[in-house]
């Protein structure tokens, strides 16, 4: 077979990208969690000790939820819903992580490990919010400045909305091959590195050929910010448990807007989210899933497909708007926190001695009142 050839318009491959790959794996992070403990930002403490404050009520079952209810700050001890399972799980999940950068970053002996430090206890939350397809987290470094990423962002979301999964219009491909144009003369012409195509490149193989929940844009720009790009509005954070969230940013003096990684503490309304027409070879169409929260257990007590109007501005559907309603069996509630179910007793033993990290009885609360 031929060479393939770049294009805006044409499928790439990891293989034509010329970024270096830098792989962080779970010892790596291991390690990066326990010196990020031993020298943790005040203003992310206070935040996880104001969702302990906040408690979680009865009704917290189906919701994305943060819970702390005993022990020490450790992640072990703070539990997260996941969006795909709906199983609570401890954040001291570790992940593999895949910096793609220039190789001129190599050339300096620049390490990567401080690429992902930056943006620890966000990356954190994002795995402890997705069971399965978060054991590997992708980041594309670049130094874009603010509207460099921005303008990058929604070109990377008109790409995504017109050309995956379905047939492109002639004048949008023209709209494309512009932007591209556009894009590529700008960073060229400030110095960027790495130039776009490369960038485009790295991103799309990445959402071709490894699927993934999200990708995040890295920019050590210090006057910019870090874009995470979700692929369907399920994996977005909800805004009812993140509104709050620290921006990382340490200047006092700086507002809600200055931000080291764009964390979408609105939820979708705040999302950078990829509109994707899955199915027809490209990936699997998204659900979300109320499993029993023993992890080697497959049962699932609902599985809905995670629907999304799709618009000019993609998709608009946040995670709480899926039909979570039961089919077959409701499953083994636990008695005590009636936050996680069990298909069996004999599971929910085996999942005691993680779970009773977590397990205290509710707040009370009214069943109309938000839960944190």
């Amino acid at each position: 077979m031929g060479k393939r050839t770049y294009s805006a318009l044409s499928q790439p491959r990891l293989s034509m990208s010329e970024l270096v790959c830098k792989t962080l794996d779970h010892e790596v992070t291991d390690m990066l969690i326990d010196k990020w403990l031993e020298h943790r930002n005040d203003a992310y403490w206070d935040w996880f000790q104001a969702v302990r404050e906040r408690k979680h009520a009865a009704n917290a079952l189906r919701r994305q939820i943060v819970v702390w209810n005993k022990g020490e700050f450790v992640p072990e001890n703070v539990f997260c819903r996941t969006v795909d399972t709906g199983r609570l799980i401890p954040l001291d999940r570790t992940w593999t992580t895949h910096v793609y950068h220039h190789k001129s970053m190599q050339d300096r002996k620049l390490s990567m490990m401080p690429v992902v430090f930056t943006m620890l206890p966000e990356l954190m939350l994002l795995r402890g919010m997705h069971d399965h397809g978060c054991d590997d987290i992708y980041i594309i470094v670049t130094d874009m400045k603010r509207q460099e990423m921005d303008d990058v962002t929604e070109y990377f979301k008109l790409v995504c909305q017109q050309t995956i999964g379905r047939t492109c219009k002639p004048s949008m491909e023209r709209k494309i091959q512009y932007e591209h144009m556009r894009l590529s003369h700008t960073l060229l012409k400030q110095r960027r590195t790495p130039c776009f195509p490369q960038i485009d490149i790295a991103f799309r193989s990445i959402l071709y050929e490894k699927k993934p929940p999200f990708i995040i844009l890295f920019s050590h720009q210090t006057t910019s910010y870090s874009q995470i790009l979700f692929t369907h509005p399920l994996f977005v954070p909800c805004e009812d448990i993140f509104f709050d969230f620290p921006s990382g940013c340490p200047n006092p003096c700086c507002n809600d807007d200055c931000e080291m990684i764009r964390f979408p503490r609105r939820g979708v309304e705040g999302a950078a989210i990829l509109s994707l027409k899955r199915g027809r070879g490209w990936g699997k169409k998204v659900k979300a899933k109320e499993m029993c929260n023993w992890i080697d257990c497959d049962v699932c007590f609902s599985e809905e497909i995670a629907h999304s109007n799709s618009s000019s501005e993609g998709s608009q559907t946040s995670g709480e708007s899926v039909d979570t309603s039961l089919s077959g069996s409701n499953g083994l509630v636990c008695s005590k926190c009636r936050l996680v179910k069990y298909c069996c007793a004999d599971h929910q033993r085996k999942d005691w001695e993680e779970h009773r990290r977590v397990c205290a009885k509710p707040a009370v609360t009214s069943v109309q009142e938000s839960t944190v």
